[in-house]
């Protein structure tokens, strides 16, 4: 069976309108145009009882007024609209409130954040065109084994630090540093934490890299899975937006406003709620209460883009590096890191299906053995943990991490902590307890049952197992220090938000001034050679020279920034500049006084630009840098030479 996209009409019911556009645009991207907003469950309604012309329903659950289970409850009693599809679209994703839908008569469900492939897959079943899948039983699953006769051993995880282990464990598995015995590495990169989840839940793949509530929340409804060993301890940051009037009293900042947390059954939406809590504020889901702040569930790797030019919402909590990307690219600003609020903490788990660990125990054995060797390769070696984890987040160049800024995070004294994977029960007894207690969230479970420490004990060394410290410091006075970063000078804070700009950087002269370009931008250095003048190009335009059969245009950044014009002599150089624009490389050059050399200027030494008033344009000055041979000002290049509408190429056209 087929249908066309174009021939359904949707109704769309969410309240945040920040919600209610992305997956609008989401839906567009699937070919669904016809499609009916409702910002709430009562305007939904009128919508349905006017006419019957409704294909589709897709309600989020929590709302005021309203709510979407009601909404699936009136439609299921309605004679005339009781065979509507309908998906419920929620941030409330713990498995019991699954099961509620599900006995309501909801068509399917899916949790936020979810993507266009997630959000198809369940159009799909709602409409009949593709059949759910149930969750394999251990008696229909078998482990795969390769060509050398080892198991395949798959294992899902998303693009955060706190899963670094397993990619440092492929990384010296290729290098040739481990040769394991019963098992080949298979790491699935999957987009979000519901893939993850169905992941393993379903038995498509043997273990995973996940949230330790997620993790308990699927063995408390019957998922044939074990808790052997953390991923991680610590590793998370609460950051604040940047925009807005920040000062005492700081809860003003926070109240009505929306704050992101990448899942429901998350430690980010315990710390958060507990750091809310201290302020004096009520922070929840939207729904009949009221609350001060309110939670929304975003995918981790969106959460930047959402935070930036939005004065509606007050921060996000997630793993690294995706904070402190934040920070250096000028979006947010350091509140917490989640160490300084629960010492040695709990988050990401890793979780092993049963129909793995029982008849494949050597090669269950040995990933555990290896997972705690490369976590402790980690600790020992972060300049080189940094180099991996940027192929390992990023492979596709699109979250444009850097090693300074990865290096940074591993090394953070507060930061994450890979030395120490044994699994404390009495942690993650806290972290149930509070959810379930504290918050409504999730089922309390046995413990004992859940935790198989066989592996972590025959892997970690016997100090390693009693040194389960944790402390939590949600005090009063811990809680003011987080609020008056920002206010009061923070040394730590401040070098985060250069991270994005240290590097390496060519430094040339002009007259006594020396500046300084990222080293990736440049092409090559060349002497002076003959430059063919281009008629009624700017004054600064030097005209073009051929390069190994190329024309390029050369500008005189002298000229360019109002300097008087000299003389070339035989220390003059010409830069030769590589950009790229829709997929296609042009270069330029630029001609300085003097080449100086290649310097590699750390986050410490860079201050942001200065203000210096008088109308004074600063746009092209990436930054300040003191070292020891001086003040250098580092270039925006692009800004420099107006990349997106040179002259030059106005000029060649």
């Amino acid at each position: 069976m087929s249908v066309d996209p174009q021939d359904i009409r949707i109704l769309l019911v969410e309240d945040s309108a920040l919600m209610r556009t992305i997956q609008l645009k989401t839906l567009n991207s699937l070919g669904y145009n016809d499609v009916i907003e409702a910002e709430d469950g009562v305007v939904a309604v009128e919508r349905l009882k006017e006419k019957n012309d409704i294909d589709l329903v897709i309600s989020d659950w929590n709302m005021p007024k309203r709510d979407g289970y009601e909404i699936l409850v009136w439609i299921r009693d309605s004679e005339s609209h009781k065979n509507i599809p309908f998906i419920m679209a929620t941030g409330q994703s713990d498995m019991k409130q699954e099961q509620k839908a599900i006995d309501a008569g909801v068509s399917s469900f899916v949790a936020k954040p979810f993507n266009a492939d997630e959000l198809k897959s369940k159009i799909d079943e709602a409409l009949g065109i593709k059949i759910h899948e149930e969750p394999l039983s251990i008696q229909e699953r078998k482990p795969q084994k390769t060509a050398s006769g080892k198991v395949k051993l798959k294992v899902a995880h998303i693009q955060i630090t706190d899963h670094l282990i397993v990619g440092m464990l492929k990384y010296l598995i290729d290098r040739g540093d481990f040769a394991p015995k019963y098992f080949e590495l298979e790491n699935h990169r999957m987009p979000g934490w519901n893939p993850v989840k169905q992941a393993l839940e379903r038995g498509t793949v043997d273990a995973a890299c996940v949230l330790a509530p997620i993790a308990m929340d699927l063995f408390s409804f019957g998922a044939p899975i074990k808790l052997t060993m953390l991923a991680h301890k610590s590793g998370s940051i609460f950051v604040r937006n940047r925009l807005g009037d920040y000062h005492e009293p700081f809860h003003n900042f926070y109240r009505n406003k929306s704050f992101f947390i990448p899942h429901q059954m998350s430690i980010h939406h315990m710390l958060s709620h507990m750091f809310f809590s201290r302020m004096g504020l009520r922070a929840g889901a939207v729904g009949k209460e009221n609350f001060d702040v309110t939670f929304e569930v975003v995918d981790p790797i969106k959460m930047p883009d959402f935070l930036r030019g939005n004065q509606d919402a007050c921060g996000f909590m997630v793993a690294e590096p995706l904070g402190t990307k934040a920070i250096a690219t000028g979006i947010a600003e350091l509140q917490f890191l989640s160490n300084e609020l629960w010492e040695n903490h709990p988050c990401c788990v890793i979780a092993m299906r049963d129909d793995f660990l029982e008849p494949c125990s050597d090669a269950a054995y040995e990933f555990s053995d290896l997972l705690v060797k490369a976590g402790e390769f980690i600790g020992r070696k972060p300049e080189l943990a940094a180099e991996v984890a940027v192929s390992f987040l990023d492979p596709d160049k699109k979250l444009g991490l850097k090693v300074p800024l990865l290096k940074n995070v591993l090394k953070e004294a507060q930061g994450i902590k890979t030395n120490n994977l044994f699994p404390p029960i009495e942690d993650l007894d806290a972290i149930q307890r509070y959810m379930h207690d504290k918050m409504g969230l999730g089922t309390i479970i046995d413990l004992e049952k859940f935790v198989d420490t066989r592996y972590a004990e025959a892997a970690c060394q016997e100090g390693i197992k009693g040194n389960q410290i944790s402390k939590l410091n949600d005090t009063p006075e811990i809680v003011l220090n987080f609020l008056r970063r920002g206010v009061e000078e923070d040394e730590e804070a401040a070098t985060k938000s250069m991270l994005n700009k240290e590097g390496k950087y060519l430094t040339f002269s002009l007259g006594s001034q020396e500046y300084g370009i990222d080293i990736l931008k440049i092409k090559e250095i060349i002497g002076m050679m003959p430059i063919r003048e281009l008629p009624q190009a700017p004054h600064y335009i030097k005209g073009v020279i051929n390069l190994r059969d190329k024309v390029i245009p050369v500008t005189d950044l002298r000229m360019k920034f109002g300097m008087e014009s000299i003389e070339y002599t035989d220390r003059s150089c010409i830069i030769v500049l590589e950009f790229d624009m829709d997929d296609t490389a042009f270069f330029i050059g630029i001609a300085v006084d003097s080449v100086t050399e290649v310097l590699d200027i750390k986050a410490f030494e860079i201050e942001e630009t200065p203000s210096f008033g008088f109308n004074i344009n600063t746009g092209h000055i990436l930054a300040i840098a003191k070292t020891k041979g001086g003040v250098k000002i580092l270039l925006d290049i692009e800004q420099v030479l107006n990349i997106k509408k040179h002259e030059v190429l106005d000029v060649l056209l």
